[in-house]
């Protein structure tokens, strides 16, 4: 069984033992987390597919960690004018265990 669920602007297909990695999340290590806007679940019979989300599924899952990505350097100019700027960035991110797929 699998579903498909949408958090920080994104949507993943996780399945239960699943770790992913999504946008940064409210909590401490160990916590659960539920996650409401499920937009399809999925098993071998077929699949139901929410309008825009599905009535009743949710997905419960277990705050790993909360960290920072890599850096990525970011460096805007203007050319002829002598006027450039070099900044870097580290998105934040929260790591998550898939426990159970209800629906």
């Amino acid at each position: 069984m699998y579903a498909i669920i949408e958090t920080g602007g994104k949507q993943y297909r996780v399945k239960a033992g699943d770790v992913v990695f999504v946008e940064k999340l409210e909590g401490e290590a160990q916590d659960s987390i539920k996650f409401d806007k499920v937009v399809l679940i999925g098993d071998e019979n077929g699949a139901k597919i929410g309008a825009p989300y599905v009535d009743g599924a949710s997905v419960d899952a277990t705050l790993l960690k909360n960290g920072k990505g890599k850096k990525i350097t970011v460096f805007t100019y203007k050319p002829k004018k002598s006027e450039k700027r070099k900044m870097g960035h580290r998105q934040p991110y929260t790591q998550v265990r898939i426990e159970a797929i209800n629906g």
